[in-house]
């Protein structure tokens, strides 16, 4: 080819599991809408010539000269210097900034280009809408209106989140300032993946439509096999012909390719720039989406062909915890195209590589899901212990403040790999035996098994991609033991998910999630086909499992709820938000048997990144998140939990929120605040039986009328009270009890009951705990033990409630008992460290108290002392 032509290449397939699959990506060479890796030269540094993709045929060819940087454009044609293909490793802050600033801005003009082309492409696909839209509705309509939206589906929105992007980063580009920021408009292009997800899942579907109406109608077949797809900017060519096919392929192709782009900007960004955090964040995210893709145009997730001598694929892996022989087991579960497996990774020695041996498997056509009727017959699932649970919790904080300690004092590997393995077995035993939602499937040969997940998420995920995939015309089967040993064999190349979901598994770099507390407006949702009683509830993750914080209320038969209820949610190293929308079903016969609750139907469910840089403002951040074509706005905002741990005494000392326990026992002539009174009265006459009594938030404006209330002692309290969602009276308890200008259990005994909870010798701790309530002043003290009492009376009721002990000390103890601000500034360090070394033992004081037999206000005063009343 003459210097300086114009070389076409055939478009090539990208692979969506290679991201998340391989370890090491190449670095990309970015060339209009066209990327190939290093792995394109073959060892001479000679390109290899490799064809286009089978079926390929409809793929355009893209003219890749016209708006490329002259160093990549030299690089592409052969001539001039080219750039190296393997690129400096990582920039450290000040190593090679200058060389990797210049980099950067090689890769930005590269993406920039093609996001130009991109946008092209997406507008020539998105002109003949327009007048076929205009056609639908006359007497000679080209296609129907249910027929042009399947095939645009989404395309619209896509163009205008890739032509705002590109109309905020060319600026940037083009007037270069290597300190200038535009990881946030990477991070934006990230959060809005939910469009792509749903442009993925329809794409099988559009492009059937469009070859239906081909074949149906000339006048169509006209339009989709030339569209007119303008050339950039600086081309000579105006103008370039596409197939309808071919430019619909684009976006599966292109959200690809951004994520490529994201992993070669990090590593030409120093540690040190603003950019750095926000694209880390970015590239997580895109991960994360690419991960939860169903892969099947993937050619990559070929294993062996089905029975009907159709390529067998790999839709979607994870880690479950299966119940068998009544113990549980942590298996790695494949769901190929045409079979469920079932497999454990083998004990290899060092050095071999890892295999995974097949437990069992179902064909899908085989493959059914119990009646509720089955699942009573069912053996019943035994949760596991909470006090268990909290122990290993406690021991997990434990490892990690150690680990920090040894990581501080630069002590020996050997010692801290020593910790983390000790951690890590804690957190996988912790994994173990968390989940409780049980997730049964059968098999028509009357085999059947039992999984047990943490969320309702998890089970109808898994649920819906077997039916999706179970809607095919499948065959039943039965595998050789040569297919199941090649199946199994390509479950380690295959697999997406490659390490058990635990913290010891991170890298020392990736963020240890937030901890504090997030509020949440759930807003109103829309897209919803018919009237249904709709409620939203919220999930957050937590030691590597996902825990429900709470739930609106039940909009009754609407397309369009307009909940706009807030909620506060806790979080203890959370990473994720998840909402899902349920439709409740009042049909009580509809009972699972499994946990005793009416089974309502999921309309849908989303999850997002919860990122530190992106949350922590004081401001409300909208947003919305799409689940199957539903669309739910929610606002959210965080406060750090050292922010939390500041109480603000009330200038308005009439009040009782914010006022001194004894102030308001005083002026009220009582025992006991009446406000504590009336919420426990409340509670227990309509919601000791409510399933996550105080565990699932209340809504914030609720409890905030609530609060108004009670501080302006309204005399409509009572019928305020009853009229009130119970969830929301719960919430008042517990937002008094928080607002106090000190702990219930006060400042100045704080370090003791730390102390004190740690004592080995029972007796030894009996007397220091007993001690320690004696010296509380008698507002506290007795209040103390009214809500103790209150709370035993829940706990009676756990079968119905799910709140056992445990439970609730989880819930109140951090509210009664925390260190006081200017004592946690001068122990600690890190929000996380606060957790680390607190949380986890006022956890256990108030447990200690909860399963202490009755404490009588009179004999604790009564009780002689063995040893000073010095505190």
């Amino acid at each position: 080819m003459a210097a300086g032509g114009r070389r076409r290449r055939p478009l090539r397939y990208q692979s969506l599991a290679a991201l998340v699959e391989d370890s090491q990506w190449p670095f990309l060479f970015l060339v209009s809408d066209f990327s190939y890796g290093a792995d394109d030269y073959d060892g001479e540094g000679n390109e290899e010539q490799k064809g286009p993709p089978e079926g390929s045929e409809t793929m355009p060819y893209i003219d890749e000269s016209p708006t490329m940087s002259p160093q990549l454009s030299a690089r592409s044609q052969g001539g001039g210097d080219s750039i190296s293909p393997t690129p400096p490793e990582g920039l450290a802050p000040g190593v090679e900034a200058g060389k990797g600033l210049e980099m950067r801005k090689l890769v930005l003009s590269g993406f920039l280009a093609s996001e130009e082309i991109y946008i092209n492409q997406l507008e020539a696909l998105l002109l003949p809408m327009k007048p076929l839209k205009a056609t639908a509705t006359t007497s000679q309509p080209v296609l129907t209106i249910q027929q042009i939206e399947t095939i645009f589906y989404k395309i619209q929105d896509i163009y205008e989140i890739h032509k705002e992007f590109y109309d905020n980063l060319c600026p940037k580009v083009q007037q270069w300032d290597s300190q200038v920021s535009m990881g946030h408009l990477f991070q934006k292009l990230a959060s809005q993946l939910g469009v792509y997800k749903a442009f993925v899942d329809n794409y099988k579907v559009a492009l059937e439509t469009a070859e239906k109406c081909s074949q149906s109608n000339n006048q169509f077949q006209k339009i989709s096999e030339e569209l007119k797809v303008k050339g950039p900017k600086d081309s000579k060519d105006s103008h370039t012909s596409v197939t309808m096919e071919a430019l619909l392929y684009k976006p599966i192709d292109r959200v690809t390719r951004s994520t490529l782009v994201l992993h070669d900007l990090l590593k030409h960004t120093p540690v040190d720039h603003p950019d750095y955090p926000l694209l880390q964040d970015a590239l997580r995210i895109s991960q994360n989406f690419l991960s939860s893709i169903n892969e099947d145009i993937d050619p990559r997730r070929t294993a062996v062909t089905t029975p009907k001598g159709e390529t067998r694929q790999l839709v979607k892996d994870g880690f479950l915890v299966e119940v068998s022989e009544s113990s549980r087991k942590l298996r790695h579960v494949f769901l190929f195209t045409d079979v469920l497996l079932c497999a454990k990774l083998k004990k290899t020695s060092a050095g071999k590589h890892q295999q995974y041996d097949c437990k069992w498997y179902i064909p899908l056509a085989d493959l059914v899901f119990p009646s509720p009727e089955e699942s009573e017959a069912s053996p019943q699932v035994h949760p596991f212990p909470d006090h268990e649970l909290e122990d290993m919790k406690m021991k997990i904080s434990a490892l990690k403040s150690e680990i920090q300690k040894e990581k501080a004092n630069k002590g020996q590997s050997r010692a801290i790999e020593r910790l983390k393995k000790k951690m890590f077995e804690n957190e996988f035993l912790l994994l173990l035996n968390s989940p409780t939602i049980p997730f049964r499937i059968h098999s028509r040969n009357g085999k059947s098994y039992l999984f047990l997940l943490s969320s309702d998420y998890e089970r109808s995920e898994w649920r819906e991609a077997i039916q999706k995939l179970q809607k095919k015309d499948l065959q039943a089967f039965v595998l050789s033991s040569v297919e199941l040993q090649v199946l199994t064999g390509s479950c380690f190349k295959l697999r997406t998910v490659h390490n058990i979901p635990v913290t010891s598994n991170k890298d020392d770099d990736e963020s240890p999630g937030l901890y504090g507390f997030l509020h949440v407006i759930v807003h109103s949702a829309k897209g919803f086909k018919q009237s249904a009683n709709l409620y939203c509830t919220l999930e957050v993750d937590s030691f590597g499992y996902f825990v429900s914080k709470a739930k609106t209320r039940v909009f009754r038969d609407t397309t369009e709820p307009k909940w706009d209820e807030e909620f506060e949610i806790e979080l203890e190293g959370s990473q994720s938000l998840r909402i899902l929308c349920y439709d409740k079903c009042y049909d009580k016969t509809k009972v699972n048997k499994d946990n005793n609750e009416i089974v309502d139907k999921i309309m849908g469910k989303g999850q997002i990144q919860l990122d530190p840089q992106a949350v922590e403002t004081k401001n409300w951040h909208t947003d919305v998140i799409e689940m199957n074509g539903i669309k739910v706005e929610f606002s959210m905002k965080f406060t750090s939990r050292d922010m939390s741990l500041k109480r603000t005494p009330s200038k308005k000392q009439t009040g009782v929120f914010g006022v001194k326990i004894s102030v308001v026992t005083k002026r009220e002539r009582s025992k006991v605040p009446y406000i504590v009174r009336q919420c426990v009265e409340e509670v227990e006459k309509r919601g000791i039986e409510e399933v996550g009594i105080y565990r699932i938030s209340g809504v914030a404006t609720d409890i905030q009328a609530l609060k108004a209330v009670f501080d302006a002692n309204n005399k409509d309290i009572l019928l305020m009270l009853s009229d009130m969602d119970i969830n929301a009276i719960a919430g008042t308890l517990k937002l008094y009890f928080r607002e106090l200008p000190e702990p219930l259990l006060t400042d100045r005994l704080y370090p003791a009951f730390m102390e004190g909870i740690a004592l080995s010798d029972p007796a030894a701790k009996e007397n220091c705990m007993m001690h320690l309530l004696r010296s509380l002043p008698d507002p506290n003290l007795i209040t103390f033990l009214f809500l103790l009492e209150h709370l035993k009376r829940v706990a009676e009721k756990e079968p119905i409630n799910k709140m056992s002990l445990h439970n609730l000390a989880t819930v109140f103890g951090p509210t009664l008992l925390r260190p006081s601000e200017v004592e946690s500034k001068a122990h600690l360090t890190s929000a996380a460290d606060i957790w680390s070394h607190d949380v986890m033992a006022q956890v256990q004081v108030l447990l200690y108290y909860l399963q202490h037999p009755p404490i009588s206000f009179a004999e604790l005063k009564r009780n002689t002392l063995y040893f000073s009343t010095d505190v």
